[in-house]
């Protein structure tokens, strides 16, 4: 069967093209495996067995950060790994590479003269387990395979250096060896299914380099440890299991498990399939806890980011009511005065997040769409939905209020309280402070929402108390973010009045359920924000004929932080622009919104393989950039699909 994703021999042992390629896989439990299509790291944050370690909060640690395989006959060597070091790459095993395949799992296939390999990577769902099948698919004479690890034993943000502290002794196991560099840590079990020597040669490898860390202005170099190298003779047709866990394993039984579980992977043969598999590595089961990783490499759980892609990341991608509705539960748990954690949990919680109890109420929303049962969202969070009003009105969080006229007002003294959150130096890069157009868009939506549910079960004291809100919301809006001369709404207004930059916060006014603006309005920002911020891989942050722009999104932490909102590409917004157009140009729009949706099947084999990224450069080429794999990326362009379909079917 023919592949979707295609590589060719030429393209992968180009270095300048292959290192800018790069592949992940998720175990739903908080780890993962990634690096670039021919293993050659290039970020700190890559590793074949990353994992989240409770005994240092949870947070995610590089255990075995790559494997070297080296074909052995007559005598002769041929390492196929391939590592950067000061000046050169050494060894280049990526030369002998003739094949890539994606689907159902990662798998190179190498070519050393006579001798063909193949590798498949596979990482266990909801357990601690990495295994990688090597099959001999040819070879003319006796052949051995050695694999070499290299272990880091650190946090993904950090670098491993040699030191005298590490545990460089190990204890034998079943067909392998159990490591652990550092107290703390768990061991980590190296296996084979089949017999082997393990041969000790513990040493460091001095000053491998992340490229990718360089160019981001972070330190680039590492130590890694090997404690040696497994030997084992190899026939044609013959299959070999590694097995890295931090549990012992059976290793007769590897085999069958590889199989059993490759049986069970999905099937990645077209652009939707892969958002959809990609898709489902955002969601993560922790116990009772349900949670979305906003994306990878190096992001965990956002509030903001959880409301706004959940709903493509599970309702459109494979109707996953269930999973929706854990992840709702899961944060419902944590709402506090009004307010739901932007990052951490429990003592290291972050409520600075004002826009994400209002993105709560749109993912109830659609959540509320899809199940269609009356009364169920009621019963389930009308009491947390009743308490975010009750706490944006009364101004139970400091800087946080209700005006008389219905508005709401933001401001914290060095805080960047929006999902425009970049801050250099503690100064926010785009303050936002007063009143912020997509927050007054969506507690627009949110009162009007409520009211309707309040309806439906007859609450008449909250009718009461909250009906007139509407139409006060509806009138203060337009006065305030309304500019007739322009022909758009402002970005944000306080004292000094509106505050006019191009950005696309206010498509959000034309594409909720309950929008605050015309339809003459809304078509006349439509016309702004497509002629000024509309791009092949979503919306600009600021339009190009601002002065502030940055059309590149590069450099060090900064640099990139400068450029974050002040131009920067984010595919997430695509979704409301689609939205805002269908709703107001209904099935005339839809050759347009498929062509913006095709803009990112390119994407499944540019940046992170079968996903899309986190931000895009504001000038052409528009080249991804940030992380490679973006939870609401793949969530608004999912459920823009679901969208497109939608007004098709209803247009038959």
């Amino acid at each position: 069967m023919m592949s979707y994703l295609k590589f060719n021999k030429e393209e992968l042992v180009n270095l300048e093209y292959s290192l800018k390629r790069e592949v992940l896989s998720t175990n739903r439990a908080g780890g993962y495996s990634s690096t670039t299509v021919v293993c050659c790291n290039t970020r700190k944050y890559h590793g074949l067995l990353v994992l989240p370690i409770s005994e240092f909060g949870g947070e995610n640690h590089v255990l075995l950060s790559s494997l070297d395989e080296t074909i052995v006959q007559h005598g002769q060597s041929f390492n196929l790994g391939i590592h950067k070091y000061p000046g050169v790459y050494e060894p280049r095993g990526h030369k002998y590479i003739v094949d890539l395949a994606y689907d159902p799992l990662f798998t190179l296939t190498y070519r050393v003269g006579g001798v063909v390999l193949k590798k498949e990577i596979l990482l266990v769902h909801n357990e601690t387990q990495l295994m990688i099948r090597y099959t001999l698919e040819d070879a003319h004479s006796e052949t051995f395979l050695r694999l070499k690890p290299f272990l880091a034993y650190r946090n993904v943000h950090a670098l491993s250096k040699a030191n005298m502290m590490a545990n460089t002794k190990f204890d034998h196991v079943e067909n392998g060896i159990r490591s652990k560099l550092y107290v703390g840590f768990p061991a980590l079990n190296m296996q084979l299914s089949k017999e082997n020597e393990f041969v000790p040669v513990p040493d460091w490898y001095y000053n491998i380099e992340y490229l990718e860390e360089k160019n981001r202005g972070y330190d680039y170099e590492e130590d890694l440890f090997v404690p040696g190298y497994f030997e084992v003779p190899i026939k044609k047709g013959e299959s070999i299991i590694f097995s890295a866990s931090t549990e012992e394993v059976k290793t007769s039984a590897l085999k069958r498990k590889f199989q059993q579980m490759e049986n069970k992977r999905e099937r990645r043969d077209d652009f939707e399939s892969c958002l959809t598999y990609s898709a489902s590595q955002f969601i993560v089961h922790e116990g009772k806890d349900t949670e979305v990783v906003a994306g990878y490499l190096w992001f965990g759980r956002w509030g903001r980011d959880t409301f706004i892609a959940l709903p493509g990341l599970t309702l459109a991608a494979g109707s996953d009511l269930k999973t929706c509705k854990e992840v709702l539960d899961t944060m419902a748990r944590q709402l506090h005065n009004g307010l739901f954690p932007n990052i951490g949990k429990g003592d290291k919680a972050a409520y600075n997040s004002i826009d994400a109890p209002m993105w709560f109420f749109w993912a109830v929303q659609e959540y509320d769409k899809a199940q269609g049962e009356p009364g169920v969202v009621w019963k389930n969070y009308g009491g947390k939905m009743k308490s975010i009003l009750t706490a944006f009105r009364d101004g139970v969080n400091p800087g946080l209020r209700m005006d008389p006229n219905g508005l709401i007002w933001a401001r914290q003294p060095g805080k960047a309280l929006t999902w425009m959150d970049a801050v250099v130096r503690g100064v926010p890069v785009t303050p936002r402070s007063g009143y912020a157009v997509e927050i007054n868009a969506l507690w627009y939506n949110a009162v009007c929402y409520m009211l309707r549910l309040a309806e439906e079960a007859k609450d008449n004291a909250f009718i009461q108390e909250w009906q007139d809100m509407p139409e006060l919301i509806r009138k203060s809006f337009v006065e305030t973010f309304w500019n007739d001369e322009k022909g758009y709404l402002a970005d944000y207004a306080d004292e000094k009045g509106q505050n006019l930059d191009v950005r696309p916060n206010q498509v959000f006014a034309c594409s909720l359920t309950y929008f605050p603006v015309t339809d003459d309005m809304k078509e006349r920002v439509l016309k702004v924000i497509t002629r000024e911020l509309l791009t092949p891989k979503g919306l600009r942050t600021l339009s190009p004929k601002n002065p502030k722009y940055r059309g590149h999104y590069e450099g060090n932490q900064e640099e990139r932080d400068n450029a974050y909102h002040q131009g920067t590409v984010w595919p997430w917004l695509i979704g409301a622009y689609i939205e805002a157009n269908l709703k107001l140009y209904g099935k005339q729009f839809l050759p347009e919104a498929k062509e913006l949706l095709d803009g990112y099947e390119d994407d499944m084999t540019l940046y992170g393989l079968c996903s899309i990224a986190e931000v895009y450069d504001g000038d052409p080429p528009h080249h991804p950039n940030g992380s490679i794999s973006q939870a609401w990326s793949v969530g608004e362009v999912l459920r823009s699909m679901k969208l497109i379909r939608k007004y098709e079917n209803e247009s038959n």
